[in-house]
């Protein structure tokens, strides 16, 4: 059963995740979104994955974009992993609905508790709630890929409904402005003008002018750059520089690279 995972990853949680699935799986292959143009998706796998972060307890904008070029077949069996730091919220129930505005049909949907990312509200946490997080995390793949495998339709999953009416308002009411929440972004002395947050960046955000990175507002809050900066020198707001950074411990920055590359190959 061919199976494609298309994953959008800024510190590589959800690559991890799509790795981890492929193995699983067995005939998979992983694809970064950041490679899909907008143009038509055309895929001949069975069974497509959805591998991504929940932004603001919602899609970001470039699983949206995603989504709406996707092909429609109705014999292929489609699934999402929404990887989260503790609250989905109903962002799977958002991708459900968006999917059947296309006429797609969301068989399954999996959350995914994982380390934060996200740095602006604090640090990942203690190494060893971050080891626990990823073994849980680790088990609940092998089940969601036995789901993915029996092409099980099962219901998606999603938070308390107080929490999914709640989060759902903020995220539409922040929505509009996350692609100039990078005006809070900046760099302090540290910074040697290495570039590779410009190169990380999945959505090509960042350029140096001339050796420090200037954003360039259609950020995806997807903090690639402050958290893969080896120098720790790129900062958002007043209390990152007292944070620790997180990326995931198994995937590496040239693989990260590799994935928020357009012109790399698969």
């Amino acid at each position: 059963m061919k199976t494609d995972l298309f994953f959008y990853t800024g510190t590589g949680n959800s690559l991890w995740t799509a790795r981890m699935l492929a193995k699983e799986l067995g005939d998979a292959e992983i694809i970064p979104i950041s490679r899909t143009s907008g143009d038509p998706i055309v895929s001949r796998a069975e069974v497509i994955g959805i591998i991504f972060p929940v932004h603001i307890w919602g899609l970001p904008r470039r699983v949206i974009a995603f989504v709406d070029a996707l092909g429609n077949d109705p014999s292929r069996y489609h699934f999402a992993v929404a990887v989260n730091a503790g609250q989905v919220a109903a962002t799977l129930i958002q991708l459900k609905k968006q999917m059947q505005a296309r006429g797609l049909t969301l068989s399954s949907g999996f959350e995914l508790e994982m380390p934060s990312n996200y740095i602006p509200w604090g640090g990942p946490g203690p190494e060893e709630k971050q080891i626990r997080r990823i073994e849980a995390a680790r088990k609940k793949i092998v089940r969601i890929a036995a789901a993915v495998a029996a092409r099980e339709k099962l219901p998606v999953e999603k938070g308390p409904l107080w929490k999914n009416i709640l989060f759902t308002g903020f995220n539409r009411l922040s929505f509009s402005r996350v692609p100039t929440m990078d005006r809070s972004f900046w760099v302090d002395e540290k910074c040697n003008g290495c570039g590779i947050c410009k190169t990380i960046c999945p959505c090509g955000n960042i350029e140096l002018k001339p050796d420090r990175p200037v954003w360039l507002s259609h950020c995806e809050q997807c903090l690639a750059c402050i958290q893969w900066c080896p120098q720790e020198a790129i900062q958002f707001g007043k209390k990152t520089p007292h944070y620790k950074r997180y990326h995931h411990p198994e995937v590496t920055l040239s693989e990260m690279i590799a994935a928020a590359n357009p012109s790399g190959g698969r």
